[in-house]
């Protein structure tokens, strides 16, 4: 499921970027550390590093959720578990780039308002697992990052402190097999007794 996620904002990314960075822009989920990028990767390049994974407590459900069959049957489900996946994306210029640090910031800004543009990761761009699934994968950009220290980050990994974007999306994580439930109420049966009227008394 997480590299179906992977998979799906590459494809958001290439949707999105100008047509012009597209051509030109790697898209890697490598570590960046001290040895990126990888033998795969050749800059310009954008990173999406998935740092960290936990459930969404805040959106929990204990409702069940019931799915009606053309056969008249019913089966009943669990609500999935909200999982956030949380990246830290970085630009990486080319080497032979006289101003890395511009072309950084500007690719950096236009991966920004990409994602930006959508709250949700649009239908069009979930692949494998993801594809159709229900509720929608709300995403969220320029929002606190869940690492404690970013300078103490960098250093764990060797590298040089880079200009960078937190970017997480929700998924719903199905855990529990459907069960099958009662069939379902198609008709009422009603009924009607007759009584008959007491006489006055006299």
């Amino acid at each position: 499921m997480i590299d179906d996620l992977d998979k799906s904002l590459e494809e958001l990314l290439k949707r999105e970027l100008p047509r012009a960075l597209v051509q030109q822009v790697a898209i890697s989920f490598a570590t960046p550390d001290n040895q990126f990028p990888p033998a795969t990767v050749t800059p310009p390049a954008v990173d999406l590093f998935l740092y960290d994974i936990r459930e969404n407590r805040e959106l929990r459900s204990n409702e069940w959720l019931v799915e009606r069959h053309s056969d008249g049957s019913a089966s009943r489900k669990r609500s999935p578990v909200r999982v956030d996946c949380s990246y830290l994306i970085t630009a990486w210029a080319s080497e032979s780039s006289p101003n890395p640090a511009q072309d950084e910031h500007r690719l950096l800004s236009e991966v920004m308002k990409a994602l930006l543009r959508h709250p949700n990761l649009p239908t069009a761009v979930l692949q494998g697992s993801l594809a159709g699934q229900e509720p929608p994968l709300p995403s969220g950009v320029l929002q606190p990052g869940l690492l404690q220290s970013l300078g103490e980050f960098w250093q764990a990994l060797g590298g040089k402190p880079k200009a960078s974007l937190h970017y997480t999306v929700t998924l719903g994580v199905e855990v529990f097999a459907p069960e099958e439930a009662a069939p379902l109420v198609r008709d009422k049966l009603l009924k009607f007794s007759q009584f008959a009227p007491e006489e006055s008394a006299s």
